[in-house]
């Protein structure tokens, strides 16, 4: 499986949906750095959304255990080890339906890749669920971020649910304002107007017994102009590999993604000009990134996530045991939109990303 990834920073994810735990090891930090796990595990609650009732009412505690590499509040620089226990298991619901493949799930697909012999409970490996040890990998990268370039900030927005779209930011110089914070953090939006809108998108979706998709959109700012490299190792190479692992996500765009298609290079390109002494851009078109290498402009990107795929609707299938079509109403918990509990684990990604650059 390709479950390590990282040049300078090395990270693999492990575990299962249904197995004892799930958990991530992070190796090449730099010793010495104050590690506040107070922090961490608030990175942690976010994706977890407890008390949300449009969030998955499958309720963990993810309480990270550190196995190893941190010693008296500090890194050691030896790997890093942190430990995530399934405590709200419910594996029974899987039982009945594993030889009928989930539409839009790797169920056949991983069945063919490892022969049968995968954890198919709620998803095994491939499941969301896999995205907590990602977050608190992504919150030890903000810890080292925070030590050795406390410039940079990481955020993210909700930008659109189903059919209901938030507004673009109208100049990169709000990044900066919005890294200080949203109105409604655990529903982050430039227009908080659009808020209801859009939790009824959500709930006119799960009256239906649907799902519905949407878009994050993550930025970073701070970050010097001159980090990054061409081709293979350039920043949206980098990044948009770590945000491909994300289950569900099936799009990744930077600065006006396919919009930018439509303009004119004079609509298209960036014009630099010196505000206070410091050289800068009129526009952002290209989301802080030329050539693979930062500008100095805010780094700012669009993930769009596809509708949760485990519906209540009757779908079409196989059973894979029998080789015979089948119907499939798929049972459990689930959530109706991937996107209310994505944005924490876009900026985990994100951070990953950077102090891979960085360290």
């Amino acid at each position: 499986m390709g479950s390590t990834w990282g040049n300078k920073l090395k990270l693999s994810i492990f575990g299962e949906s249904h197995g004892e735990g799930i958990g991530a090891v992070i190796d090449g930090l730099p010793a010495g750095i104050d590690i506040d796990l107070i922090r961490v595990q608030h990175e942690l609650n976010r994706r977890a959304a407890r008390g949300n009732p449009l969030a998955t009412p499958r309720k963990e505690g993810d309480q990270v255990e550190i196995l190893s590499g941190v010693f008296n509040g500090k890194t050691t620089g030896a790997p890093l080890a942190g430990l995530i226990r399934n405590e709200n298991t419910r594996s029974g619901d899987y039982s009945k339906t594993k030889d009928l493949m989930r539409p839009g799930h790797a169920d056949y697909a991983s069945s063919i890749r490892y022969k049968g012999f995968q954890d198919y409970r709620g998803g095994g490996h491939f499941s969301g669920r896999l995205t907590a040890p990602l977050v608190f990998a992504g919150a030890i990268a903000k810890e080292v971020l925070r030590a050795i370039q406390p410039e940079i900030s990481i955020g993210s927005r909700i930008v659109a649910i189903g059919g209901i779209k938030d507004g673009a930011i109208a100049h990169w110089k709000e990044y900066q304002d919005l890294i200080k914070g949203f109105k409604n953090p655990a529903f982050p939006l430039y227009t908080p107007d659009l808020e209801e809108a859009m939790k009824h998108e959500i709930i006119a979706a799960m009256e239906e017994h649907d799902s519905v998709g949407g878009i994050v959109e993550g930025f970073v700012t701070g970050l010097k102009p001159g980090i990054g490299n061409p081709f293979f190792e350039s920043i949206e190479s980098r990044l948009s590999s770590l945000l491909f692992s994300i289950p569900a996500v099936k799009g990744v765009t930077f600065g006006d993604g396919f919009e930018i298609a439509a303009k004119r290079g004079s609509q298209a390109n960036d014009f630099l000009r010196i505000s206070d002494h410091k050289i800068e851009t009129v526009t952002n078109n290209n989301g802080g990134i030329n050539g693979g290498i930062s500008n100095g402009m805010p780094i700012v990107f669009q993930v769009a996530f596809k509708p949760t795929p485990s519906i209540g609707k009757e779908q079409q299938t196989i059973n894979l045991a029998e080789k015979k079509e089948a119907l499939l109403k798929i049972e459990g918990r689930h959530d109706p939109c991937i996107v209310i509990r994505a944005f924490p684990v876009v900026e985990a990604a994100t951070a990953i990303c950077m102090a891979d650059f960085l360290i």
